[in-house]
């Protein structure tokens, strides 16, 4: 039965890493009162991907969406085939620099708003070099140093990509 439950549980993506299927049941007697509740292991790519081809992930580098709850070095997760509507949050590519704001539109105006009162809103028009990236769907806080300093080792310092700008170097922090 516990066989049939943890059927295809593991991840089975290009990182590599083990998950382990435990039996609780007895040979001597009853098995745990939750083995009735036992569900197959978590896939985050399954709960947090809705499109694999037209998802991307990307560290944040700034304060300017705090108010939003996006925080310096968070992983967004940002979803090219949703298109950007008033108040989603997006990244987008302003005259060659790469930023994360929300986007609002009104009538014929768009604005790209930052949610920390230290960063300025910047208004889109005819002019504005102006290209959507995708539109953020997930925020990955971590909140273990320790675990930021491994990531940082494992990737021999490259983050994913990030907000320097198509100019500067997308692949380093």
């Amino acid at each position: 039965m516990l066989d049939d439950i943890f059927e295809d549980a593991a991840y089975t993506g290009t990182k590599k890493f083990t998950q382990h299927n435990v039996q609780t049941a007895n040979a001597t007697g009853f098995g745990a009162a939750a083995d009735d509740y036992a569900e197959r292991g978590i896939d985050l790519n399954e709960q947090l991907i809705m499109n694999k081809p037209a998802t991307f992930f990307f560290r944040m580098n700034s304060d300017a969406m705090i108010g939003a709850g996006i925080n310096s070095g968070d992983i967004l997760i940002v979803d090219r085939s949703i298109k950007a509507v008033s108040g989603k949050i997006i990244v987008a590519a302003i005259d060659g620099d790469l930023m994360v704001r929300r986007y609002m539109q009104a009538f014929n105006t768009a604005t790209l708003c930052a949610e920390n009162n230290q960063y300025k809103n910047v208004d889109i028009n005819e002019f504005t070099a102006f290209q959507s990236w995708g539109v953020v769907t997930c925020v990955i806080h971590i909140l273990d140093a320790a675990l930021v300093a491994f990531n940082k080792k494992s990737s021999g310092g490259k983050t994913p990509l990030t907000a320097k700008g198509l100019n500067g170097g997308l692949f380093k922090k």
